[in-house]
Formats: C-alpha cells, sequence, structure tokens
C-alpha cells in the first residue's frame, strides 16, 4: 500500500530532512516566519523533533497554538495535516472511510460481466476506495521525512476519542481489516492543542511533551505587533499591547488574545488612526472583544481611564 505524498506547506524557508541543528536554529528559522519564540518555547520544540514525541500545548484560545503548527511545518518544509477536533468526532472521521458510492458504482458495472465475488470485494477494497482522513493521511505521508500533525483543540473531543488517540500514539500504526495494518515509515511531529475547556487524562499527556503557551508579555507583544503589521508605529504597537495588559487582566466572558491584537492593529491602520483614544477604541472594539456583556464591562469599569493608561509614555 503506497500513496504518493503531496505537500501543502505554503511558505517553505528552511529546506531541511535533518531538522533543527539546535535551539538557536529554532529560533532563527521561527524569526524568518515571522514568529516570535521566547527560549523555553524553542527548547521544547528542539527537544519534540529530536525525541520524537508528541508536543502538547495548552493555553487560552488565540495565543498562538494553531499558528505555531503552522509555523513549524513551513519551517521544516514538510506538509501540514490537521485534524479539527470537535463533540462527536470518531474514528471514522479521523482515520479513513470507504467510498460506498464509489463502490456500489463499480459492483453495479461489474454485475453484467460474469465477475465472481472474490474479485469484485478484491477491488472494492482497494487504494482507489478509500478516502484517507488526517490520522491515517499522516501514517502514510510520512515517508521521506515526518509530516506535521496537527491535533487541534483536543478538549473539544469525548474521551473515548482520546482513548482510541492514545493508542495510535502509542504504535503510530493503524489496521484496515480489509488491507492490513498501515505502520508510518517515520513518526509524525505531532502537536496537539488545547484550549483547556476540560480535562485532558494524563495517560496521553504522559507521552509527550508540555508547554503551557502563556498572554506574551508587553515586549514581546509590541515585537509581535511590530513585526506581523508592517507599517505600524512603534508608538501605536506599544499603545495596544498596554491596552491589551489592562484587557487581559479583567474579568470577560472571554478575554482577547494575541490574533486580536493583530486584528486591531490592522483595523486602526486601515482607519489611519496613529494613536489610540477612546473613541478609535469604541469604534474598534469589536476587533478584540466578541461578547456584548464584555464591551458593557470596558464600559462600566472606565474605558477612559485604560486609554489614558495606554497612552502613558514608557517612562511616564
Amino acid at each position: 500500500m503506497s500513496v504518493t505524498a503531496s505537500s501543502n506547506s505554503t511558505k517553505k524557508k528552511k529546506g531541511s530532512e535533518e531538522g533543527f541543528a539546535n535551539v538557536d536554529d529554532v529560533q532563527e528559522s521561527f524569526r524568518k516566519l515571522d514568529y516570535i519564540s521566547d527560549r523555553t518555547l524553542a527548547t521544547t520544540l528542539f527537544l519534540a523533533t529530536k525525541l520524537e514525541k508528541p508536543l502538547f500545548l495548552e493555553g487560552e484560545a488565540g495565543v498562538g497554538k494553531t499558528e505555531l503548527a503552522k509555523v513549524l511545518a513551513s519551517a521544516m518544509d514538510t506538509e501540514l495535516i490537521r485534524l479539527q477536533c470537535y463533540e462527536g468526532l470518531d474514528a471514522n472521521s479521523a482515520l479513513y472511510e470507504w467510498n460506498y458510492a464509489k463502490q456500489l458504482l463499480h459492483i453495479k458495472m461489474e454485475e453484467g460481466r460474469d465477475s465472481d465475488a472474490k474479485s469484485i470485494e478484491k477491488d472494492i477494497f482497494s487504494e482507489q476506495y478509500l478516502i484517507e482522513r488526517p490520522l491515517l493521511r499522516a501514517l502514510l505521508h510520512s515517508k521521506e521525512k515526518p509530516v506535521v500533525l496537527l491535533i487541534d483543540e483536543i478538549d473539544r473531543s469525548d474521551e473515548e476519542f482520546e482513548a482510541f488517540l492514545l493508542e495510535i500514539l502509542s504504535d503510530y500504526q493503524i489496521t484496515i481489516p480489509e488491507m492490513g495494518t498501515v505502520k508510518a515509515a517515520s513518526k509524525p511531529l505531532v502537536v496537539l492543542t488545547s484550549n483547556r475547556t476540560r480535562e485532558i487524562h494524563d495517560a496521553l499527556k504522559r507521552r509527550c511533551l508540555y508547554l503551557w503557551v502563556d498572554y506574551p508579555s508587553f515586549e514581546k507583544e509590541v515585537e509581535i505587533i511590530t513585526t506581523k503589521v508592517p507599517g505600524i508605529s512603534d508608538r501605536l504597537a506599544e499603545q495596544i499591547s498596554r491596552f491589551m495588559t489592562q484587557a487581559r487582566q479583567m474579568d470577560f466572558y472571554k478575554r482577547p488574545g494575541v490574533a486580536e491584537s493583530l486584528d486591531w492593529a490592522q483595523a486602526l491602520l486601515a482607519l489611519h488612526r496613529n494613536e489610540l483614544d477612546a473613541d478609535a477604541v469604541r469604534e474598534t472594539i469589536g476587533c478584540i472583544l466578541k461578547y456584548q456583556d464584555d464591551i458593557k464591562r470596558v464600559e462600566s469599569d472606565g474605558l477612559d481611564s485604560m486609554v489614558a493608561t495606554a497612552q502613558l509614555a514608557p517612562d511616564a
């Protein structure tokens, strides 16, 4: 059973089959792809690739967990395969399915040709009738070099699927009853993410390297904004970061993440704003807060004072 891998990596920079040389190489490769990684993150990534262990990323939504997996695939010049988890996700949706419509069509075409049942069965349970889902695809395509398998928001799936996934990550192989066992030629680079809507079982975490991805520091967020949003001034980037630092300390239903900071920065640039003021915040508040109760809370807790704090110079 063989499948020709095809890469869908959108931005290739590194082009290395041997992986990263060291931790500094990880940071340099990521910076070339406009992803600002700290030393701890870079070290954990380096170890995950060297030890061939899955990487479990946990943290609030919008802090860059999914983006990290995308950049890792680009830095490694390999294919990114994403499995988006959701409630009710089962093995068929994650592994493979048979193309029943195509199988039935083949059976009908063979009915008038005096084909024997065994021959028909062999034909319809062959590779051309198999629909690859993300987990099977990751095993089949990790040949010349491993792909990056992103298992996104594992906390949204059911515990039964989590147990099934544990079995897959133990052996990196699956058995298709009609065709035999499929084993990865090399282990995929597995990245699991969780927004911590529920606790993940210890048995799965033990097989992974763990990293909590937190909101960035003020300095790091300024660097992220100025890197990701060309043309923005340092002053506006600092004001955005200072405002967001305050916002993340509030009791919101959904705290804004880095993704919201970048959306907000781009929106302010599009409106030709070169600094924050109360009117600009009110006009664009939908870029960072997605619930009306959170917006009301900002207004009631003193939006004007938050803007005034954001406008402060570093030495003020």
